[in-house]
């Protein structure tokens, strides 16, 4: 899947600036493209720089917490849920405590956290594949719901928000929330249905049914609070979990005598090797989604989406926001700076704009996701994955745009 997606983005582009050429003489369309190959290029090691220190950091931490027990102990717990799930996953399997960290902090909003826990739990699920070039049923579930924006806490909404003059920069919280639970539930019921996963296990019942009160209760408690208050929550939140992690690791590990100092290092080496091994992929990925993005070949399906739904007789305010929406698989760089943009010339608080910071709170970076994952673990067969994905992806902003017409109008 990965080979054919790689391609498909350079001969997409290669279609769309010949067109671009032939048919509007405008013969600068390869020159933005290869100036994109050399600006992803770059973009790729300024990515790996960043990695490389929270790789290697957080690397360090979770060695004590493994050679602690602090992992078996999470295994333990949610081998009941994960043995259905993932049924390859030997029961009490370290990748189970590993998967369950990552999943926290991405709910937390932690990204420097959740990706190197993340990749851990990988490389402990690569250990188990039969089959190290081709992705397993477990790390493509794993990776699906990782790539499907399980953020509960989206803080980094309300900051752009906030900087454009929002009003209320919480606005679109609740919105967010609906969208990313329909992302990730139609990621999980993909998912479920390609790899014949028994939903209507017990098991599974109870623990999606527990998930779904527990997130009615958060919603209910947080919409009731006020905008500053809301915001200084997820701020506390963030960081009082962020570094209780941290003491956590270091003094259970102390208290089960844990070498930490010793062990921190043993990490933070592995860290480092991983974060190298990455740059090859983020390079493959990115310089593809630069020269598709140069090409002009998502702003040719943008026109060709606002025509149809001229032609359909519906609302086009939400096209707007659709660039935002197209983009952030690709990159969420490009993303980001699209929902400024927009924000800037159609107001913070209008329809497009509240739509599109709802598709950016609620959908994921796929693609860097996909080279990351699996990157780090040497995949090259991702199978459904992508697929899966990319419907979760879907699922967000549909959502994302029927709530925002029901919340806003």
């Amino acid at each position: 899947m990965l080979n054919g997606l790689w391609l498909g983005f350079f001969v997409i582009a290669a279609f769309s600036a010949s067109a671009r050429w032939l048919l509007g003489g405008e013969s600068a369309v390869f020159a933005a493209m290869v100036e994109s190959l050399f600006a992803m290029a770059k973009l790729s090691v300024e990515v790996m720089i960043l990695l490389f220190g929270t790789l290697t950091l957080w690397m360090g931490f979770l060695r004590i917490a493994e050679k602690a027990g602090l992992v078996d102990i999470l295994a333990r717990l949610l081998s009941p849920l994960f043995r259905r799930l993932m049924p390859e996953v030997p029961d009490r399997h370290p990748a189970l405590g590993l998967i369950t960290l990552n999943f926290t902090a991405n709910a937390l909003g932690l990204d420097n956290a959740a990706t190197p826990m993340g990749l851990k739990a990988m490389r402990a699920l690569q250990e188990l594949n039969p089959n190290s070039g081709t992705a397993s049923n477990a790390q493509v579930l794993f990776l699906v719901l990782n790539a499907s924006s399980l953020t509960l806490l989206p803080v980094s909404i309300f900051m752009y928000r906030a900087q454009q003059g929002a009003s209320d920069p919480t606005l679109v919280f609740l919105p967010i929330l609906l969208a990313t639970t329909a992302s990730t539930l139609a990621g999980f019921l993909s998912v479920a249905f390609v790899q014949r996963i028994k939903l209507h296990d017990p098991v599974v019942l109870a623990w999606l049914c527990g998930a779904g009160l527990a997130l009615s209760a958060a919603i209910a408690t947080l919409a009731g609070m006020s905008a500053v208050a809301l915001a200084a929550l997820s701020s506390l939140l963030g960081n009082l979990v962020l570094f209780s992690l941290i003491v956590v690791f270091v003094v259970f590990g102390a208290l089960r005598k844990v070498p930490v100092y010793e062990s921190f290092v043993e990490g933070a080496k592995e860290g480092f090797d991983v974060a190298r091994n990455l740059l090859p992929y983020l390079v493959a990925m990115l310089c593809a989604v630069g020269v598709l993005r140069a090409s002009g070949a998502l702003d040719m399906l943008l026109e060709g989406l606002r025509y149809l739904i001229q032609v359909a007789g519906w609302d086009t305010r939400f096209v707007d926001a659709l660039p935002t929406a197209l983009v952030k698989p690709f990159s969420g760089s490009a993303a980001r700076a699209m929902l400024i943009e927009l924000m800037k010339t159609s107001g913070v608080d209008s329809f497009p704009a509240l739509v599109a910071a709802t598709v950016q709170g609620s959908t994921e970076t796929t693609f860097y996701v996909l080279a990351v994952y699996f990157g780090a673990v040497g995949i090259q067969r991702a199978r459904h994955a992508v697929t899966c994905a990319l419907l979760a992806d879907v699922a967000g902003v549909m959502a994302s745009i029927g709530v925002c017409y029901w919340f806003f109008g």
